[in-house]
């Protein structure tokens, strides 16, 4: 039964697997540099735990994306914490969730983000490669997260393109390990005997993005 557990606890969200390796250098932005729209930009997460699943959105604050003759050279946007927002609860259940994960709950501060200390996260482009025949993605996108001050370079694949002189850039789901930047609240990996409390070490994650 343990096993099983840990097992389901294991599955975590759908999508391919962004990895966390040694940060890389940022890519210098050449080209036309677009301002990133914060109205129309934001990320959708999804956690998972033994007992079911969460999911919800996070605002983009600001950031831009550069393009030259038709190909992304660089790019970066921040991520605000503070608006981390569950999108499958109501009324108190939903406020606990949000509150917990902001870490704004005496007590709970370190468990997730500690958004009072980290307000903030932070994605730079390091290098984009060119996808050809790929019906998901015409991009693979390498970047550094920042996250609680650590930082790690991911990669995942992407979708830009130039619709009506603004850069639009969606990706399909994929997955980061939250422990590799020390989230290991609830993680069978790292706690033992957790059971049907244990929480999923992966976070999906989906971009969408407006910038002009």
């Amino acid at each position: 039964m343990v096993f099983l557990l840990g097992f389901l606890a294991s599955c975590g969200p759908k999508g391919e697997k962004a990895g966390a390796g040694e940060a890389g250098e940022v890519a210098e932005e050449t080209g036309k540099e677009y301002a990133v729209n914060a109205a129309n930009s934001k990320i959708m997460w999804e956690g998972s735990k033994v007992t079911g699943s969460h999911n919800g959105t996070v605002e983009i604050s600001d950031g831009s994306i550069a393009m030259e003759d038709g190909t992304l050279t660089g790019g970066s946007f921040t991520i605000d914490m503070s608006t981390i927002e569950d999108e499958d609860l109501d009324g108190d259940m939903k406020a606990n969730l949000e509150n917990h994960l902001k870490g704004t709950v005496e007590g709970k501060e370190t468990d997730f983000f500690n958004v009072p200390k980290y307000p903030t996260a932070k994605f730079e482009i390091t290098k984009a490669t060119k996808l050809m025949n790929n019906d998901d993605a015409n991009y693979i996108v390498y970047g550094n997260l920042t996250l609680k001050d650590v930082t790690k370079e991911i990669s995942f694949r992407a979708n830009v393109n130039e619709v009506n002189g603004q850069i639009k850039v969606n990706t399909p789901q994929f997955t980061i390990d939250r422990t590799e930047w020390g989230i290991k609240y609830g993680s069978a990996k790292f706690f033992d005997g957790l059971k049907d409390k244990a929480i999923a070490e992966e976070i999906g994650l989906k971009v969408d993005l407006t910038a002009g």
